[in-house]
């Protein structure tokens, strides 16, 4: 079994930074998007990636952004992943000389492998939760809806917390997890001790 990868979203606090490095997280994310709770302008995500060390990917989340903010972002922030988490297009995420993941919020009659198939240029598939607003909602999804034939490599997200991600990750076998509201004390305010509760759940269901 290959070893999940772990992506800490949502960061907005140095120590958070230093928190989601430190337990050996392999990505971190910044909401760029205004009516989140845990949106980061881009200066201040600049600030914050300065203390990302080599081999840990930062990655800018967006949610039906124009080409120009996405442009602008990436002038201010070293992004080396994007990720789309709205009704965006393929034609949408691609052109800005990175790759993207797209997110699939999860319901009852979405057809995840022709979801899947309308974006070809996506390097990943992230599933969360269909909640009012867009990520960080905790709630979690029936994991047997997902296909065992996707595509492209799967990012499971929605819900997860340190009680249920070695369940999640022995189940799905996912490619890699993405956590926001599950470690944190309160909206865009992550612990400490909870990423690191998380990341070794995760490693522990390698057994």
């Amino acid at each position: 079994m290959h070893r999940t990868r772990i992506k800490i979203c949502g960061l907005t606090r140095e120590e958070d930074v230093r928190a989601a490095v430190n337990s050996g997280a392999d990505a971190i994310g910044f909401v760029f998007y205004p009516p989140s709770p845990r949106f980061v302008a881009f200066e201040r995500a600049a600030e914050l990636a300065r203390l990302v060390p080599p081999f840990v990917t930062t990655v800018g989340l967006f949610v039906e952004p124009g080409r120009e903010f996405v442009e602008t972002a990436l002038r201010h922030v070293p992004l080396q992943v994007l990720q789309f988490h709205g009704d965006e297009r393929e034609a949408d995420c691609v052109g800005f000389g990175l790759p993207y993941i797209k997110a699939a919020r999860m319901r009852p009659g979405l057809d995840l492998l022709k979801y899947a198939a309308s974006f070809p240029g996506a390097q990943g598939l992230l599933l969360d939760a269909f909640v009012e607003g867009y990520g960080g909602g905790g709630e979690t999804f029936d994991w047997s809806l997902i296909p065992g034939n996707l595509p492209m490599p799967l990012i499971l997200s929605g819900g997860l917390n340190t009680a249920n991600v070695g369940e999640a990750v022995r189940r799905v076998r996912p490619w890699a997890v993405d956590v926001s509201s599950g470690v944190e004390s309160a909206k865009g305010i992550k612990d400490a001790a909870l990423i690191t509760d998380f990341v070794a759940g995760v490693q522990h269901a390698h057994g």
